[in-house]
């Protein structure tokens, strides 16, 4: 009879060399992906807390082939003026117009509606950004 010889039962005598190392690059892994999302929204909290303006388009309306409607809001401290830059494109892409709205209202919120003239029928009315005065 021939001596039959047989291996370790699997998974009977701890882990192998393979499966400690994919732990560890498991746990090294989620390590960095914690880090990253904590860096991401301290990023994004600090970024979001220093605007001291900040815009939104509410509604815009191409009333001509020369202009755009551009119902703007603002949200400020009450004290905080700034500037806030509109854009429009033609269906080209083309920028076919651009305004700096001056924001120095005394209050939190200002809800105004601006005319933006263009060099040709627009497709879009943006808001580019808001800029506290003194701030660049």
């Amino acid at each position: 009879m021939a001596a039959v010889r047989e291996g370790l039962p699997d998974g009977r005598y701890g882990r192998s060399a393979d499966q400690g190392a994919d732990r560890k690059l498991k746990i090294i892994g989620a390590v960095f992906g914690v880090a990253l999302l904590g860096v991401v929204g301290w990023s994004g909290a600090s970024y979001i807390a220093g605007q001291d303006l900040s815009g939104r388009v509410i509604t815009w309306d191409a009333v001509s082939d020369h202009a755009v409607k551009v119902h703007l809001e603002v949200v400020k401290d009450a004290d905080a003026k700034g500037v806030c830059t509109l854009r429009s494109q033609s269906a080209d892409g083309a920028e076919v117009g651009r305004k700096d709205v001056t924001v120095d209202q005394r209050t939190e919120q200002v809800d105004t509606e601006v005319t933006l003239r263009t060099t040709k029928r627009a497709t879009n009315a943006v808001l580019v950004g808001c800029t506290a005065a003194g701030k660049g």
